[in-house]
């Protein structure tokens, strides 16, 4: 259990809703390089560690793909994960079954992809955080 350092509130897990944890747990296990700290049929969760918050991936039999070109049903929230080149950083999303979306221009800092069931996620730049 994590002690709690302050009176204020901090982020300890974003949680991803998915139609199958297991399925989509090895996506994010190999791009982001971090293993199960939990591991269940409805829920795992994978902790990142450096102070970052837990990344849970949560069963739901009502899960949507969101559409992030029409916004119909629209993203609720979405990661965007830290790299050094681009380019390299997307032939590895490419590899592990995630797909550049429609629509991205691939501008300087940022490119935007989905996940294998759709969820958007940025790879950013130091200089895309701005």
């Amino acid at each position: 259990m994590r002690h709690i350092q302050s009176r204020r509130a901090r982020i300890a897990v974003v949680v991803v809703d998915c139609p199958d944890p297991q399925a989509l747990a090895p996506f994010y296990e190999a791009l982001l390089g971090v293993s199960r700290t939990r591991d269940g049929a409805d829920h795992v969760r994978l902790t990142l560690g450096d102070g970052q918050p837990d990344l849970a991936l949560h069963r739901t039999d009502h899960y949507v793909r969101p559409d992030w070109k029409r916004g119909e049903p629209a993203q609720q929230l979405h990661l965007d994960l830290l790299v050094a080149d681009l380019d390299e950083a997307e032939q590895e999303v490419l590899t592990l079954g995630g797909r550049l979306l429609d629509g991205s221009d691939k501008p300087i800092g940022y490119r935007v992809y989905a996940d294998p069931v759709g969820h958007p996620f940025c790879l950013v730049t130091p200089e895309g955080l701005g």
